[in-house]
């Protein structure tokens, strides 16, 4: 079986893997439980940077792939796209910096960030979940037309 094809699925399945990891960890530190909080961070880590080589893997080889949605669904479809696109470059730094300032024991200045960078990355997430659907099930691809 061909990998290529499955990459966006897999994709799908690491963010909404990532938003139920990083919401629990969440849930956790609300209740001064900072190990499983831990525990959870690190996890959606891992899963996050499985997502990034999948991500990285599947558009070295297809490219981008064409929006076949036509109509009033394609600024909807753009507008979040663009709006994942821009908060997925920045989050990147954000999540790094933040998990670094957990390891250092900087836990004043890591809460400070972190309460941007839950929900930014929830909506990166979310937002990447939503992109897929459009693009693969509701509005698929058109292959091999001309």
């Amino acid at each position: 079986m061909e990998i290529i094809p499955v990459l966006p699925h897999l994709q799908a399945g690491l963010n909404i893997t990532t938003v139920c990891l990083i919401s629990i960890a969440y849930y956790n530190i609300r209740r001064e439980n900072h190990r499983v909080h831990r525990q959870f961070m690190v996890a959606a880590l891992v899963v996050s940077a499985l997502f990034m080589v999948s991500y990285l893997t599947y558009h070295s080889q297809v490219g981008n792939v064409k929006f076949a949605g036509v109509g009033g669904v394609r600024p909807f479809y753009f507008t979040i796209l663009a709006s994942h696109i821009i908060l997925a470059a920045l989050i990147v730094p954000m999540v790094i910096g933040t998990a670094f300032l957990a390891l250092r024991g900087r836990y004043e200045r890591h809460r400070r960030i972190a309460r941007w960078t839950f929900p930014l990355w929830i909506y990166v997430c979310v937002s990447g979940v939503v992109i897929y659907l459009m693009a693969f099930h509701l509005y698929p691809p058109q292959v091999g037309l001309s």
